[in-house]
């Protein structure tokens, strides 16, 4: 086991200055993409900060300098699997879905933010496979690869999902014209 704490030393010490430019230039995409896995900014941050630094300890060994980011995405999906297997269950199931409000049509910059309320909802592999397959622009391929799962699966968990946030976000044709 490493006891260095001054970083993976190979060619010299560059690799820290590497690595310190990885995360400068990529920390807000995979920022908001941990935000989008954890469902809230401070988890966030401590998603992606435990997926550096397993990319940090593992530095040395990612030959593929082109799969960083394939690796720290699967870091922080494995991080926050173990992290929800954890957590004590705070939500009970119940009978009857709670109601979520229409966006307002006035107010169109609610809209990202009911689709994040709408993420934040979906089961943890339907959100996962959604925020590879349109944040990161992942094919079904490679999001089966990640998630080490088959393609079909990909497909059913991406549609689930999609079918699930097109409800959430259905605006009910009542409120569309008033009579």
């Amino acid at each position: 086991m490493r006891t260095n704490h001054d970083g993976p030393q190979r060619n010299g010490g560059g690799d820290h200055e590497a690595f310190h430019d990885y995360v400068a230039a990529r920390g807000p995409v995979l920022l908001r993409m941990a935000h989008n896995l954890a469902g809230n900014p401070a988890d966030a941050e401590d998603l992606l900060q435990a997926a550096l630094i397993k990319t940090y300890l593992a530095w040395d060994r990612i030959n593929d300098r082109r799969a960083i980011d394939g690796y720290v995405r699967r870091a922080m999906v494995n991080i926050n699997i173990s992290w929800w297997r954890r957590r004590k269950l705070e939500e009970y199931p119940s009978d009857e879905i709670p109601e979520v409000p229409a966006p307002d049509s006035a107010v169109h910059g609610r809209a990202f933010e009911l689709l994040e309320q709408a993420l934040d909802r979906l089961p943890t592999r339907q959100r996962t496979a959604i925020m590879l397959r349109y944040y990161e622009d992942m094919t079904e391929p490679e999001i089966a690869e990640a998630l080490g799962i088959s393609i079909g699966t990909v497909k059913s968990t991406v549609s689930r999902a999609m079918a699930k946030l097109r409800g959430d976000l259905a605006v009910p044709s009542d409120s569309r014209s008033p009579n």
